[in-house]
């Protein structure tokens, strides 16, 4: 009986070859990310901020999917984790919003 379910459960998990290659995805978006600090047209440019906010929400997924085993936990650890993470994504977006335009009525870009 225990052999069974520790067995259903090992076919559950991403075998080596998954890791490696989500280990090279975000070694490549980390590299980006990096050089898109060095390359000053990418750093001054409008899409700086949403891409790397795109590129560090990708890593993000990535690691919380597969190397924390979300994505293969039960309905209710995901729903545990996801839904205050949404929320506190949403107050973090609102409190952006919000102070950004504080900030350029208060004219403190200059």
């Amino acid at each position: 009986m225990m052999a069974s379910h520790s067995d259903a459960h090992a076919h559950e998990h991403p075998g080596p070859g998954t890791y490696g290659i989500i280990a090279l995805i975000l070694t490549v978006i980390t590299i980006a990310e990096v050089s898109a600090y060095y390359y000053k047209p990418w750093e001054e440019s409008a899409i700086y901020v949403p891409s790397m906010l795109t590129m560090s929400a990708v890593k993000f997924f990535l690691v919380v999917a597969y190397y924390m085993h979300l994505k293969y936990d039960h309905k209710l650890f995901k729903a545990l984790f996801s839904g205050p993470l949404m929320v506190a994504g949403l107050t973090l977006i609102g409190l952006l919003f919000l102070f950004s335009k504080l900030v350029i009525r208060l004219g403190l870009l200059t």
